[in-house]
C-alpha cells in the first residue's frame, strides 16, 4: 500500500489523522483499508486534496466516510480547506489492504 504525495512529512501527519477514519461495515480504518490514493498539499493556500475511493461504487457509507476523513484532516490541519475526490480508477481490491488490515480482518 503506496499513497502518492507532494509532501512527505504532512503526508505522515495526514495518514495518522485517517487512521482514525473506519469503514462502518468493515472496522478497518480507511488508510490500512487501502482507499486512500494520494494526499497533496498546498501550504501557500492552505489546502489540502487527498483523493481517495471506496470499496464499490455503491457503498451506502461513502458520505459517511468522506465526511469522516474530512473533519480528521480538519482538526489535524486547523485552517486548512480539505478538497476530498472520490475515485473508482483504479478501482479498489482486497490486495491494497495491509498487512496490519489483512492480520486484524483475518484475526
Amino acid at each position: 500500500m503506496s499513497v502518492i504525495t507532494n509532501n512527505t512529512m504532512l503526508s505522515t501527519v495526514a495518514l495518522a489523522a485517517l487512521y482514525n477514519v473506519e469503514d462502518p461495515e468493515i472496522g478497518l480504518n480507511v488508510v490500512d483499508l487501502g482507499l486512500v490514493y494520494q494526499v497533496d498539499f498546498d501550504e501557500a493556500k492552505k489546502e489540502i486534496y487527498l483523493t481517495m475511493t471506496l470499496t464499490t461504487q455503491f457503498c451506502p457509507m461513502g458520505e459517511t466516510i468522506k465526511d469522516a476523513a474530512e473533519r480528521a484532516l480538519e482538526q489535524a490541519f486547523l485552517g486548512f480547506k480539505i478538497n476530498i475526490s472520490i475515485v473508482f480508477d483504479p478501482p479498489w481490491s482486497p490486495e491494497r489492504i495491509s498487512a496490519e488490515g489483512q492480520e486484524y480482518l483475518n484475526r
